[in-house]
């Protein structure tokens, strides 16, 4: 083993050489045997052996794997001092055995480690992209779960911070194709993640890219096997994807295939939906994204045979009045529960579909089921008038701070669904129904809009529901309402869906359905 001053002699001799270093081979290897020294020896070692590495191609293998020894080293001075230096192995064919290494150390648990091998990917990344991207992806799919979950987040968090003439449309292009083959089995949470990676693309941005990606969430939702209400992973899975499906959808790029799906398998099983995220209520949460997706929805197929389970769905919220006794009280003990959140979310999505079929309630529907619903709908706008008015006292004159306590945050949430809801059964009371009005979910932030058409919509949120009504029972029209109380969900306010549940299992059967298991890749 070389001492010190051998190694100082012999670094000596490759720097005075010049243009004929190449030449001195031996001293070369004195250095490389450096790396079985102590402390001293390997410090100085990890410093030389990078210095002229590029001089001596026939040793290439030997120096890396030198390099590599220091990596793993016991001292982490002398692991950082190496790891820091890699980057100047990055060269030609050797770069992507390099990327491959740095990928494999980011499963270091010491910070300053940790760092360094960013800063050291980054900086290869920027020397040759598919080469850096070709050993990450080798490690995301044949190595250690640790090492997978940390180059996944290091594409996820990195890839943004880097400039154009570096992602450039070929490199985006091999993402791509990559990332492709990782979906092929992943867990939830590394979905949500390639997701990221993938919208982020500049490439993805356009029309026809914003649609490659809804094929993919289409394609991991398994949209075409019939939906199982009683497997958790099945429901976990579709509401995930379709999660990252709704923020693509546009007037150009349609929500027609998960709407689809959700009318036909999932509304029919809405009282079945099994979750495993404690407090979530599943079928609001549901709810929520098919209203949301079905702003975007194009030409459907079974349109009127959809729009009637959608229709049947709704009916279940929306309750008749109570049975009256001949002394003109309620035969009963309650009212009826009146389930705003949901009744939102399923009269919002009618409105937007009913838009496609708009003689569905008056040619579709016989007379007595058309006069029950604007029986139901009657009796729905009477109660809304009542709690409207309760909230606006309520909130009458608060500013600032008093309306950031949970209790007026909920009641401001809540004047937002009851007058969404007025404004839609409004426009179905019309004759014919109306499908023109417009209204933004209470959960999504409201869009700015033009003074004359803010005053118009105020209008339309205030009073009380059009006189025209179909005449039901005389004792509809004596009836007396009793505000509701506690009729709302406790998960008023928006869903941070990313930090939702995860899907279960674990690679090599990802939770997703178990798609082959992964061999392991070697270490180094």
């Amino acid at each position: 083993m070389p001492t010190v001053e051998e190694l100082y002699r012999n670094y000596g001799i490759l720097a005075d050489a010049t243009e004929q270093v190449g030449q001195h081979k031996d001293a070369y290897q004195v250095i490389l045997d450096g790396v079985k020294g102590g402390t001293k020896e390997k410090r100085l070692a990890a410093q030389f052996i990078p210095k002229f590495f590029k001089h001596f191609p026939e040793l290439a293998d030997s120096a890396i794997n030198a390099q590599l020894d220091l990596c793993e080293d016991e001292d982490v001075s002398i692991r950082r001092q190496a790891i820091k230096e890699l980057p100047q192995f990055a060269t030609g064919e050797n770069l992507p055995r390099v990327a491959d290494i740095l990928t494999q150390l980011l499963q270091t648990d010491d910070s300053a480690e940790f760092n360094l091998v960013n800063n050291a990917l980054l900086s290869i990344f920027k020397m040759d992209a598919k080469g850096t991207l070709g050993g990450l992806f080798s490690q995301i799919l044949q190595g250690e779960d640790i090492v997978r979950e940390r180059a996944i987040k290091f594409l996820s968090t990195k890839l943004k911070t880097l400039p154009d003439e570096v992602l450039t449309k070929e490199v985006e292009e091999l993402i791509l194709t990559e990332s492709k083959k990782v979906l092929e089995d992943v867990t939830g949470e590394e979905f949500v993640l390639f997701m990221k990676i993938l919208s982020g693309l500049k490439s993805l941005q356009t029309v026809s890219g914003r649609q490659q990606l809804v094929e993919l969430v289409a394609e991991q939702a398994d949209l075409e096997q019939t939906f199982n209400p009683s497997d958790p992973d099945c429901v976990d899975r579709l509401l995930q994807c379709t999660r990252q499906a709704v923020p693509l959808f546009s007037k150009n790029v349609h929500s027609t295939r998960f709407v689809t799906y959700f009318c036909e398998q999932v509304l029919p099983n809405l009282s079945s939906l099994t979750t495993p995220v404690e407090g979530l209520d599943i079928q609001l949460e549901v709810l929520k994204l098919l209203a949301e997706m079905s702003s975007f929805c194009g030409d459907m197929e079974k349109l009127e045979t959809n729009l009637r389970k959608l229709f049947d769905k709704l009916l279940e919220y929306m309750p008749l009045p109570p049975e009256e006794a001949e002394n003109g009280e309620n035969a009963g003990n309650e009212e009826p529960k009146l389930q705003f959140s949901y009744v939102e979310c399923l009269l919002y999505s009618f409105h937007q579909l009913g838009r496609k079929l708009p003689d569905f309630l008056t040619a579709k529907l016989n007379a007595e089921k058309l006069k029950d619903f604007k029986i139901r709908l009657q009796y729905f706008a009477r109660g809304l008038q009542v709690y409207i008015r309760q909230l606006r006292l309520a909130l009458q004159g608060k500013t600032g701070e008093a309306l950031k306590t949970d209790e007026n945050k909920i009641k401001v949430v809540a004047l937002k669904i009851t007058n969404n809801i007025n404004v839609l059964i409004k426009d179905l009371f019309h004759i014919p129904p109306s499908y023109k009005s417009t209204v933004t979910l209470s959960w999504k932030p409201v869009q700015k809009v033009e003074i004359g058409q803010k005053r118009a919509n105020e209008d339309t949120t205030s009073g009380s529901p059009p006189k025209k009504s179909p005449a039901g029972p005389k004792r509809d029209a004596r009836q007396i309402y009793n505000p509701p109380s506690g009729k709302y969900s406790s998960n008023l306010g928006n869903f941070n869906y990313e930090q939702r549940g995860a899907f279960r299992g674990s690679r090599g059967g990802r939770g997703w359905g178990a798609r082959g298991n992964r061999s392991r890749g070697r270490l180094y």
